[in-house]
C-alpha cells in the first residue's frame, strides 16, 4: 500500500534485497518440511506446511488440520499465523510453503492470503516443490488490490 516502502527492512545487510540471510532461509524452508510430517489430513491426503519468520529472527512452524466436519479446518499458513500471534508476534518477513506435490509449486489458498494481509504486503512467500525448490513471491504479488486494516481508517 501508500507509505509502506522501505518498511520492514530488517534484513542482515549481507542478504540479498528482499531475501532473509541464508541460513535462515534454509532453516525456514527445512521447518516447512517437517510440519508437513505432522499434518492432520485423512479425508484429502494433502499434508502442508508452513513456517513462519518473525521480525525477531523466530520460527513458527504449522500444518494443515482437517476435521469431519470439513468447513472447521484449518490450513498450515493460518496454524503457523496463529501460533505465532499467541506467542505474541505479528511481524512477520517470510513464509515458506511446502507440500508432496511435484509438478506444480504450493500455493496459498485465498483465506489464508487475507489473513496474511493482516500483517501488511511487504514480506516474502517461498512456494516450494516436493523436491524442495522454490520460487519466492512479494504477499503484494499473491493478492493484489488488497483490503487491510489502514482500510478501516479512511
Amino acid at each position: 500500500g501508500a507509505g509502506m516502502e522501505g518498511c520492514g527492512q530488517r534484513l542482515a545487510p549481507t542478504a540479498p534485497p528482499g531475501q532473509p540471510p541464508a541460513e535462515h532461509l534454509q532453516l525456514l524452508l527445512r521447518r516447512s518440511q517437517e510440519a508437513k510430517n505432522s499434518a492432520y489430513c485423512p479425508y484429502s491426503r494433502f499434508p502442508v506446511g508452513a513456517a513462519l519468520l518473525t521480525a525477531s529472527g523466530q520460527i513458527f512452524s504449522g500444518c494443515n488440520v482437517e476435521n469431519a466436519c470439513h468447513n472447521l479446518g484449518v490450513c498450515a499458513e493460518r496454524t503457523a499465523i496463529q501460533k505465532a500471534i499467541s506467542e505474541g508476534h505479528t511481524s512477520f518477513k517470510a513464509m515458506a510453503i511446502s507440500s508432496d506435490m511435484g509438478k506444480d509449486f504450493i500455493t496459498p489458498c485465498g483465506a489464508c492470503r487475507q489473513v496474511m494481509r493482516e500483517f501488511g504486503t511487504d514480506w516474502d512467500i517461498y512456494l516450494t516443490k516436493a523436491d524442495g525448490t522454490y520460487i519466492v513471491k512479494r504477499l503484494e504479488e499473491l493478492l493484489p488490490l488488497s483490503f487491510g486494516p489502514e482500510d478501516l481508517q479512511k
